[in-house]
């Protein structure tokens, strides 16, 4: 796995423990970073604070192209899967949006479950082609 992948990983374990826990993501890095032999890498933590601070914007995104499913009703890991794939697809602009896609597929292979990866591909799929639209 890269570098970026594995800090892709990392940032969707951060997101995932937050919520789980109702704690500020960034607070669950610090402690990460202080309390166990886990690297964060500067990309998941770019990863961490560019979706902790357009969460609201991404689960818009998510929530309006997901067609009939509410974020509540996803499953945690494919939500936060989405939210980083989602946020590189839109917001990070050194990554082409083919590879945000396919790293999220990828995640989604790893982490969740069987129909995961296919609703994630769909979804950013979806955004992807909005894009223009969105952020014009």
């Amino acid at each position: 796995m890269s570098a970026r992948g594995k800090a892709r990983r990392r940032a969707v374990e951060i997101l995932f423990e937050a919520e789980q826990r109702s704690e500020d993501a960034r607070e669950v890095m610090e402690r990460r970073r202080m309390h166990s032999d886990s690297q964060v890498s500067p990309y998941a933590e770019e990863l961490v604070l560019g979706v902790t601070m357009r969460r609201g914007e991404l689960d818009e995104y998510l929530e309006t192209y997901s067609q009939g499913w509410t974020l509540e009703r996803m499953p945690a890991v494919d939500r936060n899967v989405l939210r980083v794939g989602a946020w590189e697809l839109l917001f990070n602009d050194d990554v082409p949006d083919g590879v945000a896609v396919a790293e999220a597929v990828s995640l989604a292979k790893e982490l969740a479950g069987d129909d995961s990866p296919r609703f994630v591909n769909g979804l950013l799929g979806r955004l992807q082609q909005m894009k223009p639209t969105l952020l014009g």
